[in-house]
Formats: C-alpha cells, sequence, structure tokens
C-alpha cells in the first residue's frame, strides 16, 4: 500500500505549493488523497493564437491644441476689386503765368496787286449782311427764350443741360460750355431756376454747391462761402448717407444734399459778356 507521503512527489505536489504555498508532508498526511489532487487549478497552457482585432473604441477628447505651424507660401494675386467712390473735387488753380513771347516768324510772300474797289457795291451788301445779322439776333432771341427755354438775368443766361451726368462731369460739361454750374446767390435767382426746372418738366437738377471741400461749409463752385442766402429744404442737409457732399434743387426751389455719383440733369450759368 502506496503511503501518503509519497503523493508529494508528484504533480499533486506541485500544484498544491502554487495554490498554498509551501505543504509539508505531514500536513498532507492528515488529508486524503482524493482531496490533494481534486483541485481545478493547473498551470498555465501555452500561448494561444491572436485573437480577432476588436471593434473601433469610441472617439476620444481632442487633446490640446498644438503649436502654430511654420508660416506657408505666399497666396496667388487676387483679383482686381471694384472701383471705390469718387474722390472730392479739389480746388481751381490759380492762373498760370503768361507765356514767353515766341520769335518772329518768317516774313510772308509779296501779295498781289491790287484791283480797284467798287466801294459803292460792297457798302450794298455789307448793309444786306447788318440787316441779315440783326434778323438771326431776333430769331437767337426767340430761340433763347421760348424753343431752348435759356432764363437770364441782367448779368447772367441759366440753361438746363437735359444729359444725366454726375455732379464731376456736370461741372465739366458746363466749362466746355464757357459757363459754370449755376449758383444761386439770393431769392430772385432761385426762383428763376425753380420755374425754369419746373416748366420743363423736371423735378430736380445738380447746381453749384457743394461741401466737398470740408464737411458742413458749402462753397459755390467759384469758392465763395455760401453765407447771405440758402434755401435748404426741412431737415437738409442731413449727410444721409455720408458721402452726400453735392446739391441739387428741386422744382419748388429747395436745396437738398446728395451723393455726387448721383447722375441727372444739371443747370449752367453764363456770364453776359460787356456790351
Amino acid at each position: 500500500m502506496v503511503s501518503p507521503g509519497i503523493l508529494c512527489s508528484t504533480a499533486c505536489v506541485i500544484s498544491l505549493m502554487l495554490l498554498l504555498g509551501p505543504v509539508s508532508c505531514s500536513e498532507a498526511e492528515n488529508r486524503s488523497t482524493s482531496d490533494l489532487c481534486s483541485t481545478h487549478t493547473i498551470l498555465p497552457g501555452p500561448k494561444g493564437d491572436e485573437g480577432e482585432k476588436g471593434d473601433p473604441g469610441v472617439f476620444g477628447k481632442s487633446g490640446k491644441e498644438g503649436q502654430a505651424g511654420p508660416k506657408g507660401n505666399k497666396g496667388e494675386k487676387g483679383d482686381l476689386g471694384e472701383q471705390g467712390l469718387l474722390g472730392k473735387i479739389g480746388p481751381i488753380g490759380a492762373k498760370g503765368d503768361k507765356g514767353f513771347k515766341g520769335p518772329p516768324g518768317l516774313p510772308g510772300g509779296k501779295g498781289k496787286t491790287g484791283s480797284f474797289c467798287d466801294c459803292g457795291r460792297y457798302r450794298k451788301v455789307v448793309g444786306q449782311l447788318d440787316n441779315n445779322v440783326a434778323r438771326l439776333k431776333s430769331s437767337l432771341k426767340f430761340v433763347k427764350n421760348v424753343i431752348a427755354g435759356i432764363r437770364e438775368t441782367e448779368e447772367k443766361f441759366y440753361y438746363i443741360v437735359k444729359e444725366e451726368r454726375n455732379y464731376r462731369d456736370a461741372l465739366m460739361q458746363c466749362r466746355i460750355r464757357g459757363g459754370t454750374l449755376a449758383m444761386p446767390k439770393d431769392q430772385d435767382t432761385n426762383s428763376l431756376i425753380a420755374d425754369y426746372i419746373l416748366k420743363s418738366g423736371l423735378f430736380r437738377v445738380y447746381i453749384g454747391v457743394n461741401d466737398l471741400e470740408k464737411e458742413k461749409h458749402y462753397m459755390y463752385t467759384d469758392n465763395t462761402p455760401v453765407q447771405s442766402f440758402s434755401s435748404w429744404k426741412a431737415g437738409e442737409p442731413n449727410d444721409g448717407s455720408g458721402y452726400e457732399d453735392c446739391v441739387e434743387m428741386q422744382n419748388t426751389g429747395d436745396w437738398n444734399d446728395v451723393e455726387c455719383n448721383l447722375t441727372i440733369y444739371f443747370m449752367c450759368e453764363f456770364l453776359k459778356k460787356a456790351k
């Protein structure tokens, strides 16, 4: 018969030692063989095959923002932007100095010998021309006052140019015609211009008043300030858009500040030449 002590020399003993620590044979003698070898715990087996890859985990929290990267390369040049607002019109420059007299020209060739003058006949032709000029002047006055609708005072003519222009172009067009934008400096002139606008079937025209040089300091186009007379509409000038630096006159005679890029008809004035 095998004694219990011999059982301590096998795998059972090794298992007990791993689980319970060192176990003496005397202790083993107090246990039955079935008690000693009935444990389910055995030594670890060899490493198994690698399992399948698991599903992706939940997206983790964002990490801290890193340091700024290096400066990138310079981008391509962008498209050309839209044209900006028109700048303010500068003041009219001073009259320049008189130029030097040029060198005398070469003498002309000798003229042909003159013929006898029939002065009586020429006087008759000149007289006829004078009559024709008188009729033309009469016709011109009729055209001025009736057809073209030109208005006048003792010193000036006023004419509505029915071409839609912005303020800068209107000023230039009046100068090309030998005048300037109309400058009503008294009530009579203002009323005459307003009546002219109304009877022309219009509502408004540009006049020669602006504050382009200094805000709220209105000047006529001849660089004289608007002081003794003005005809502002109630609540005007208000510079509503922030760019209302030019002035229109309405057919009521009221003035209103508007943007200078507005295109409307305009009123020119012309100084009468001394007779």
